[in-house]
């Protein structure tokens, strides 16, 4: 069996492992890279650039190195290929958990339970939820739905198609990193530089698939290419730009706008300006947006890598 095809159903036998169990309560390998990448961060932080960047090499260099020499193990065996391939997209994915806390939120806002919703609120994003109301939580649930649907998903899946489980596991350490040292606070400014370029490189191709994929899936695709091409490159982050301006845009809603972080206000600017305010109704439309565009992912991305396995073997013809 091919690559391609190797990748195409493992990473569909992940995705519906993802849908069926979503993520483990315990011991999820995602956890453990964290625990593993707090040891080698304790023993290496210094408030230095280059320690931080020999940091990101020893993790993520780790992963991908891990994901190569079980992909040569098993390599023999075509099942074995596919078993590996699928639990390492299982593992890396999260777009049920992502929908499960998005929903739960929503829920909790059609009841008018406001501090329901603000006690689960940090489940899916690091916002201040006593400096929201109702609707500030639903944008901040559509924005996390929108961004988290190229972190979590579609930026997994096309380093999977491009370089199998080594790029699967690749991509979640970086995004894990950024997660953890990649902010802009006192002590990780310098440290944490090397994570947080690293993860805008890796996650700049799945963000513009992702883009391109709200504007498919999305019930206004003019809306979400207009959003796009006017707003993207005034977010400050050059990923979530495009993503979260076209998942505005698709929906009809404005994003963007004043926010706080851990005690920090940000002023971003307003993406899509002709849209309505969020309502929280739309937490479930991005929820049920960020589901066509994972299916879309995974047919773009399996299909990518099916094209570059058939040329491979028609160049070595």
């Amino acid at each position: 069996m091919g690559a391609g095809r190797v990748f195409a159903y493992g990473a569909a036998a992940g995705l519906i492992g993802d849908l069926l169990l979503g993520d483990p309560r315990r011991g999820h390998p995602v956890a453990a890279f964290g625990r593993a990448a707090g040891a080698v961060e304790r023993v290496l932080w210094r408030d230095h650039r280059g320690w931080g960047a020999l940091h990101t090499a020893v993790c993520a260099g780790g992963a991908v190195a891990l994901g190569s020499v079980a992909a040569r193990a098993v390599r023999p065996s075509a099942v074995a290929s596919v078993a590996l391939t699928g639990a390492a997209t299982w593992a890396v994915v999260g777009g049920t958990s992502l929908a499960r806390e998005a929903r739960a939120i929503g829920r909790a806002l059609e009841d008018g339970d406001v501090e329901a919703a603000r006690a689960r609120l940090p489940h899916l994003c690091g916002r201040d939820p006593q400096a929201l109301d109702a609707d500030g939580m639903a944008r901040a649930v559509v924005e996390s739905v929108a961004e988290n649907t190229s972190d979590a998903v579609v930026g997994a899946l096309v380093w999977g198609a491009v370089g199998g489980v080594p790029g699967l596991l690749g991509f979640r350490a970086v995004n894990t990193l950024d997660a953890m040292v990649g902010h802009k606070s006192t002590r990780y400014r310098r440290y944490g530089w090397a994570s947080a370029r690293l993860d805008d490189l890796a996650g700049w191709p799945g963000a513009r698939l992702t883009a391109v994929l709200a504007v498919l899936a999305g019930p206004d695709p003019r809306g979400a290419v207009r959003a796009w091409r006017a707003d993207a490159a005034q977010h400050p982050s050059p990923n979530a730009g495009p993503v979260e301006a076209s998942f505005a845009g698709a929906l009809g809603v404005r994003l963007g706008g004043t926010l706080s972080y851990g005690g920090r206000v940000e002023h971003r600017p307003v993406l899509n300006t002709e849209g309505r305010a969020v309502g929280t109704p739309d937490v479930e439309r991005a929820v049920r947006l960020s589901n066509r565009v994972t299916w879309l992912a995974l047919g773009v991305c399996a299909g990518a890598r099916l094209l570059m396995s058939a040329r491979s073997s028609n160049r070595g013809k």
